[in-house]
């Protein structure tokens, strides 16, 4: 138990915002990501509190570009639909008016490419025979995913035809 003490290091406020400012230079952070930071350095609320504010003021901390940057990253890369994108940067605690700003950067039409790609992707790769089984399999997939069901079905009924 004494080990684990040992390497935690309280600093100064003012070593503490230099720490920070690298912490939120290094990648865009959410506000409770560096507070939590904040705490493990051993610092009083209070102060916490008011290096948040610091770090905000001077756009080191800035949760709408966060969410952007997320709504890219998920729907980009990892080709996340819109239900799990919010509910993910809910779960980080980005406000609703930054989680509505993040998710103006999805392009529906690439959107709804990379719906048909995972579909695409999915049903070459999917080995159940039984034609209900296995659209219900696809749906389940992609519903994991994050996409809409609407928008599900009406891809679903494309595959078909």
């Amino acid at each position: 138990m004494l080990e684990r003490q040992k390497k935690q290091k309280s600093y100064t406020p003012k070593e503490a915002l230099i720490k920070a400012a690298a912490y939120c230079a290094y990648q865009d952070r959410t506000q409770q990501e560096v507070r939590d930071k904040l705490y493990s350095y051993g610092l009083e609320p209070d102060d916490v509190e008011e290096l948040i504010v610091r770090l905000s003021q001077e756009k080191l901390i800035d949760e709408e570009r966060y969410a952007q940057s997320y709504v890219r990253g998920k729907y980009g890369l990892k080709k996340w639909g819109r239900r799990k994108i919010m509910q993910g940067l809910k779960s980080k605690g980005i406000s609703d008016y930054c989680i509505k700003q993040g998710m103006k950067e999805i392009d529906p039409e690439a959107y709804e490419q990379n719906l048909l790609q995972l579909l695409e992707k999915k049903d070459a790769s999917e080995k159940e025979k039984n034609p209900f089984l296995r659209r219900q399999k696809l749906s389940y997939y992609l519903m994991s995913k994050g996409y809409e069901n609407d928008l599900i079905q009406d891809a679903l009924k494309g595959l078909e035809s």
